[in-house]
């Protein structure tokens, strides 16, 4: 059986904000992605996750829809869409989407109805409820953002409260009306028809919620998975609208901090194709944390469960920051040589820090400003102040390291994280056992995570150093004594045959050997 085009390579994520301004205003657009659809196919990747670019008051970036079938000028046309998906296609490179589901925008012409009357046909797409005492919000659920603080909204004009997961901005849809459901199956109908190639699920866990709306209570969350089973009734027939379309992909950011319950979202083979593992991205940088979680993975996981590795996104900070520069390094090379799809963010093919923003330059309501700046495509000192990014004013500070870690300066340096990522997904490509073979994590020493991959016939050893120091390799003896080196993290260590007895692994050094 042929492995899926979603299982073979990497997916990217952009943030058409911050990925390559067209016109000058300063934020990137649909057209400036177009015009990077080569530097993309150079970096091998199988897919592109675009971030919300549709119709939005902006303010939570676009994940406050107004309109879920239009374009935001700000990005371009429906006609750019089109062509955007022309050219990617063209060039072998499928596209995901970002669908929100949970919430729309206040502006919405759904709440704009809903909001207008309690006899309105609307209100019930929303949740509306009596307060509780003489002022009080209906129950104690707080917003995901510390800003807003308590998940509702009193609104004057109809005297109820309205419930808003994130900002009073995004007011939350009310899944339990059936009506509310078809609405949101035909938003996945309109862009399939337009040829997308899957969708990334924004808190997908949050569209099932206590229908008696009690309070939340130390440890239980206010999505309701674990005492009915609502989400996964929605996620089947969310399932069943893109089965309808060949080789579609649904990933789901299922945003639980709790791996048996995320696996319940994929072990059956008829939800989510995929779930983002946020215990992955908060763990410590730890071999030992990181062997526990990937074995737990494969533990829980059932023949149709399959991983989606990340430890980067537009919420969270960049790894360089978090780890280090040669750990990020070495993360990349986990991602595409684990077992699972690796999903890069935008800029971590880099090496990209966070950026420093001051505080007269600060936009995002909850901190994540510093991870969403501009990607810098050729030095300042030759491009200006934009860096290639634009011609104009960034819509954010572009990193203060841009001068030597733009694309331009990188793609001419073989020993770059640029060069580095281009060869992990040439590795990827033209070896089986990268792509569908099997895993196991081995035992190697102190501070070393390495694991297995086997399949058609190749034998594949991984291995990440997660000290800061020298450490030697220390297999079981069933293990060949030789290896050839294929790739690794360190720039100095030449290619070719290594005695795995003797090898020592440099300072956060990540390898990778054919046994």
């Amino acid at each position: 059986m042929a492995i899926p085009w979603w299982r073979r390579g990497a997916i990217y994520q952009i943030y058409p904000r911050s990925f390559s301004d067209s016109n000058g205003d300063g934020v990137g657009d649909l057209r400036g992605i177009v015009e990077r659809l080569d530097y993309l196919v150079d970096l091998g990747i199988a897919g592109m996750w675009l971030s919300p670019f549709f119709r939005s008051p902006m303010a939570d970036f676009g994940y406050d829809i107004e309109d879920y079938c239009a374009v935001d000028p700000i990005f371009g046309t429906l006609d750019d869409f089109d062509l955007l998906i022309q050219e990617a296609h063209a060039r072998g490179i499928r596209l995901l989407v970002d669908f929100v589901p949970n919430h729309t925008s206040d502006r919405h012409e759904w709440f704009v109805a809903s909001r207008s009357s309690r006899q309105s046909p609307k209100r019930d797409w929303y949740v509306w409820r009596d307060g509780r005492g003489s002022s009080g919000p209906p129950n104690n659920w707080r917003s995901s953002f510390a800003t807003p603080g308590p998940a509702w909204t009193r609104d004057a004009a109809t005297g109820q409260w309205y419930l808003h997961s994130f900002l009073p901005e995004q007011p939350d849809l009310n899944w339990e009306n059936p009506a509310v459901e078809a609405a949101m199956h035909e938003v996945l109908r309109f862009w399939c028809d337009r040829g997308v190639d899957g969708f990334r699920l924004d808190v997908v866990q949050k569209i099932a919620k206590d229908p008696l709306l009690r309070d939340a209570q130390p440890g239980k969350p206010a999505t309701w998975e674990d005492w009915q089973p609502t989400i996964h009734e929605r996620l089947r027939r969310l399932r069943a609208v893109v089965d309808d379309y060949p080789d579609r992909v649904l990933v789901g950011e299922v945003y639980i901090l709790d791996l048996p319950r995320v696996m319940t979202y994929v072990n059956t083979g008829d939800q989510l194709h995929m779930a983002h593992n946020f215990v992955f991205v908060h763990l410590p940088w730890s071999a030992t944390a990181f062997r526990k979680a990937i074995d737990d993975f494969e533990e829980l996981a059932t023949e149709s469960a399959w991983p989606a590795w990340f430890l980067a996104n537009h919420d969270h900070s960049r790894v360089a920051t978090r780890f280090g520069e040669p750990q990020a390094r070495t993360v990349l090379l986990m991602l595409y040589a684990l077992r699972g799809t690796p999903f890069v963010y935008q800029g971590e093919e880099l090496g990209l820090p966070d950026a420093e923003i001051p505080s007269d330059r600060v936009i995002d309501v909850d901190g994540r400003d510093p991870e969403r700046s501009p990607v810098p495509w050729r030095p300042p000192s030759r491009a200006g102040a934009g860096a290639g990014f634009t011609s104009g004013e960034p819509w954010l500070p572009i990193t203060s390291r841009a001068e030597e870690l733009n694309v331009e300066s990188q793609a001419s340096d073989a020993g770059s994280t640029l060069c580095l990522s281009r060869r992990l997904a040439a590795l990827r490509e033209s070896e089986a056992a990268l792509q569908g073979g099997s895993q196991r994590t081995l035992d190697a020493g102190d501070d070393l995570l390495a694991w297995l991959r086997v399949g058609d016939g190749q034998r594949l050893l991984a291995v990440a150093n997660f000290s800061a120091a020298d450490r030697q390799l220390r297999l079981a003896p069933d293990l060949p004594g030789a290896a050839e080196v294929l790739l690794s993290t360190d720039p100095h260590r030449p290619a070719g045959q290594v005695s795995l007895q003797e090898l020592v692994l440099t300072p956060s050094e990540g390898l990778l050997a054919r046994l």
